[in-house]
């Protein structure tokens, strides 16, 4: 099916944020996502020591487990709240500091250092504040993102990876006519002339 009946549905960063403060958070996994546990060999491609981007990452437990095996992990998260909770579940200590080149940013970063944390729009990332990324788990931001700001999205995530990148994307298939989203219905086509 074609994701017409989705295609003007925006939904605000107030609304994203309200999901939060609520605890409206179904999409988020206690357990970790069983498909990067299947695919994790995919993402890796046989390397360690990767830096690790988790766009729109919540609290995801899987940011942890991908740090304790050796990994830098990046986040970016619209929620304080959420990055907040992600590091005392965890009983990991954290500093917090400003982005100088974000207005109102502030990043979280595990006293380890293997763990930063970008609370702020995705949209105000760059390479030149995040650098560049070995791999991207995106289990839950693409099909977050409003249907309009896909182009705009997926050009920011092909700037921030690095040339042998890999890219492990969950979506969700089920008929647009039937749920407003999000999750948003991306179909494949979609993902191919987004992500080539």
């Amino acid at each position: 099916p074609d994701a017409g009946p989705q295609r003007d549905r925006v939904v605000t960063e107030a609304e994203w944020l309200r999901r939060w403060e609520t605890s409206n958070i179904g999409f988020h996994k206690e357990q970790g996502h069983p498909l990067l546990q299947k695919y994790l060999d995919v993402l890796l491609n046989g390397r360690s020591g990767l830096r690790i981007f988790f766009p729109l990452c919540g609290k995801a437990v899987e940011m942890k487990w991908l740090a304790d095996l050796g990994h830098s992990v990046v986040g970016v998260e619209v929620s304080g709240q959420a990055l907040k909770e992600f590091f005392a579940e965890h009983s990991l200590p954290y500093r917090e500091e400003p982005v100088p080149e974000i207005s109102g940013a502030k990043k979280l970063q595990s006293t380890s250092g293997n763990i930063s944390l970008y609370c702020c729009s995705i949209y105000d990332l760059s390479s030149s504040i995040v650098g560049k990324f070995d791999g991207v788990w995106d289990r839950g931001a693409l099909v977050a993102v409003n249907p309009c700001d896909r182009q705009r999205y997926a050009s920011l995530m092909i700037t921030l990876m690095e040339k042998n990148s890999s890219y492990l994307l969950v979506t969700v298939l089920y008929d647009p006519n039937k749920h407003k989203g999000p999750p948003f219905y991306v179909p494949e086509s979609e993902i191919k002339s987004l992500f080539g």
